[in-house]
């Protein structure tokens, strides 16, 4: 399984690591914030060099009953961002976490980013899958219903993983009516799910295989840990790598994480698992 990335074709055999780069001031997890020029360099030198393959720099975010941002503002964020990105590391492969096509649009020819995540599937913009096709840049397309204020009024499913699948299905389809090829998919856990419905997902993991594709998650620090562990957010990496390790073993291919360091160690001991 390969995706092309600014021409470069990206093997899959071995699981990736994407860190996260939040430079929003209301993200659920206090300590991943960065808002000044100093804090944004530290966060991506430090990202790099603990092993990660990308960076998912976001500046709108998407934590339940996040506050609404302009797009104006959500711009003026970015282009803050990644001036500051690809002055620290120009050769950095950038993802973009937005669900809208403008921002996605400048985040890509005025700066250099080479991947969209959009957390809605393009069910917030409808103008983004054509956007990305013009684009011709790897999109990860997430399952989510509603937006972040008000996704989790959408929980109630008839049969939630085959509701899922058809979600995928239906926009996977429209993509590949529009030359979109390389399409990641994100089942989106804590995203318009209870933590049950979370964890029947991740039992149900290896089903996401039916449609070849990258498979990316993202566990990191999130509800469906603390509400298990009883722990805050900080409290909370243990439990993340425990998941990443069983998503990587049900067929997961990228890991979507605050910590990078210990997805990297993650992801060299399942390889040992496969190897040796």
């Amino acid at each position: 399984m390969t995706s092309n990335i600014n021409g470069k074709l990206i093997d899959f055999s071995s699981p990736k690591v994407m860190g996260i780069l939040n430079i929003t001031p209301d993200s659920f997890y206090g300590a991943s914030r960065k808002q000044t020029e100093q804090e944004i360099a530290e966060a991506v030198l430090r990202i790099l060099e603990e092993g990660a393959d990308i960076i998912d720099i976001g500046a709108y975010s998407s934590r339940p009953l996040a506050a609404y941002v302009e797009e104006d503002e959500e711009i003026r964020r970015l282009r803050f961002g990644l001036e500051i990105l690809f002055r620290e590391a120009p050769n950095a492969t950038v993802s973009v976490d937005t669900f809208r096509s403008e921002v996605a649009r400048c985040a890509i020819e005025e700066f250099g980013a080479a991947i969209v995540n959009d957390i809605s599937a393009g069910g917030l913009d409808t103008q983004m899958f054509e956007t990305v096709a013009k684009l011709q840049v790897p999109y990860i397309a997430m399952h989510c219903l509603g937006s972040p204020q008000t996704m989790m009024q959408y929980t109630n499913y008839g049969n939630m993983m085959q509701e899922i699948m058809l979600y995928f299905a239906e926009r996977i389809n429209k993509l590949h009516q529009l030359g979109v090829n390389d399409i990641w998919i994100d089942p989106g856990f804590g995203f318009s799910k209870t933590t049950a419905q979370n964890y029947e997902v991740l039992r149900r993991l290896e089903e996401f295989r039916i449609f070849d594709m990258p498979l990316l998650v993202g566990f990191s620090r999130k509800t469906m840990i603390r509400d298990v562990l009883g722990t805050t957010p900080s409290e909370s990496l243990n439990g993340t790598t425990a998941l990443n390790m069983l998503a990587l073993a049900k067929g997961a291919n990228i890991l979507r994480v605050h910590d990078v360091k210990a997805a990297v160690e993650t992801v060299r001991l399942y390889d040992a698992t496969c190897r040796f």
